[in-house]
């Protein structure tokens, strides 16, 4: 048993250690003026080329394979990396890569889609959320009718992550609703310039997700992502490509916070001396390090059986499930240390402690985490003996 780091793993997780110092944390004083005037942090082309700064020493593609240029890295190296990223609130991401279910993609609609999104001259979206079907994801009403070699999409998608830049959206729709998700269900692939809208979504956070709205809109057979019917399958390949990483991600920003709140507390003075001397503040600060401790390795281990190829759901339910909770309790925890200051939004503390809060909804709430980990282990699917048996 090893639990130490490759000489590739530190390499490449130092490379962009440095980079996140170098090139994303000083863009977070301007980033919070711009939010605190209801601008993008980033714009387009700001994030374009750090992107290509980043290209310029091969960081392209982290999990695109390398047979469409990019690095083809594993699971635990993404999370590595992920965990850097997410030491700064900067919404910054790596170019160079597409969602997984387009590799499903056949050879013409690769050269139309997949391709473009991979060499970022298009952006995509993946909208399967509806009013009525978020956790629930079986329950989705939008439709799809055939009309000869078209078919013609009615519907609403809700909270879809990137719909308001994307020209074109992997939409899912009911193809048969005798059958619904057993069968009857088709993933489409649909230009915006097909009519498709898409309305701006305001939230306590700084992600600006949207609602899509399909009326009358014709689709190509030609369209058609993988097999008619099959639709539903490809959406579950989607959700589960890596929720360990959002947790992963949530590591590196409670490490950068708790690194604040020790600052803070070594510098805060109240009746006469540090507040670090404080047993409760001790208490804060040893309780984070405890969870960050744990919430590193459970991301680690999600990551682990995904790169040994073993059904790493459960897993990745776990950690999806700690990470959200403790850095919730860890961003609230450091708040009170930073006091009113921390409320305020001169510090980014209060704006890690929305976007945190996201965690414990989206790509699968608590409850849903949960009611996985809980059926696996009633069905004895896993076991609380863990991989060691």
């Amino acid at each position: 048993m090893d639990f130490g780091l490759s000489e590739e793993e530190r390499e490449v997780r130092d490379w962009v250690r440095t980079f996140v110092r170098k090139e994303i944390q000083p863009l977070e004083p301007e980033v919070l003026r711009r939010e605190r005037a209801h601008q993008p942090g980033l714009t387009r082309d700001e994030l374009t080329s750090l992107q290509l700064k980043a290209k310029e020493s091969g960081f392209w593609g982290v999990q695109t394979p390398e047979e469409y240029g990019g690095m083809g890295l594993g699971a635990v190296l993404t999370a590595l990396l992920e965990v850097e990223l997410g030491r700064s609130f900067v919404p910054f991401r790596f170019g160079g890569d597409a969602d997984n279910i387009l590799y499903f993609a056949n050879e013409e609609q690769k050269q139309r889609y997949l391709l473009p999104t991979i060499a970022g001259e298009r952006r995509s979206c993946f909208a399967i959320t509806e009013p009525g079907a978020g956790s629930d994801a079986k329950a989705i009403r939008c439709s799809a009718r055939q009309d000869g070699t078209d078919w013609i999409i009615n519907g609403e998608k809700t909270f879809i992550t990137g719909g308001n830049e994307a020209d074109f959206t992997m939409v899912f729709a009911v193809t048969d609703k005798a059958k619904g998700a057993d069968g009857g269900v088709t993933c489409f692939l649909v230009d915006r310039a097909a009519g498709w809208r898409s309305e701006y979504i305001d939230t306590m956070g700084e992600w600006g997700p949207a609602a899509l709205v399909f009326e009358d809109v014709r689709v190509p057979k030609e369209n058609i992502l993988g097999e008619v019917g099959r639709g539903f399958e490809l959406a579950m390949k989607w959700i589960g490509r890596g929720r360990y990483l959002l947790p992963a991600r949530a590591l590196g920003g409670c490490e950068r916070l708790v690194e604040m709140a020790i600052g803070q507390a070594n510098t805060r003075v109240t009746f006469g001396e540090p507040i670090a001397n404080r047993q409760a503040i001790q208490w804060m600060l040893a309780d984070s390090a405890v969870e960050i401790e744990a919430l590193r390795w459970l991301v680690l281990h999600a990551a682990w059986v995904v790169d040994q190829g073993g059904d790493s759901r459960h897993w990745q339910s776990i950690a999806k499930l700690y990470g959200g909770v403790k850095a919730n309790e860890i961003v609230d925890r450091v708040l009170q240390i930073h006091g009113g200051m921390g409320y305020t939004r001169e510090l980014p503390v209060e704006r890690w402690y929305r976007e945190l809060r996201l965690l414990r909804i989206y790509e699968g709430t608590d409850e849903i985490q949960r009611r996985t980990i809980a059926r696996n282990l009633i069905k004895g699917h896993a076991s609380v003996s863990g991989t060691l048996g």
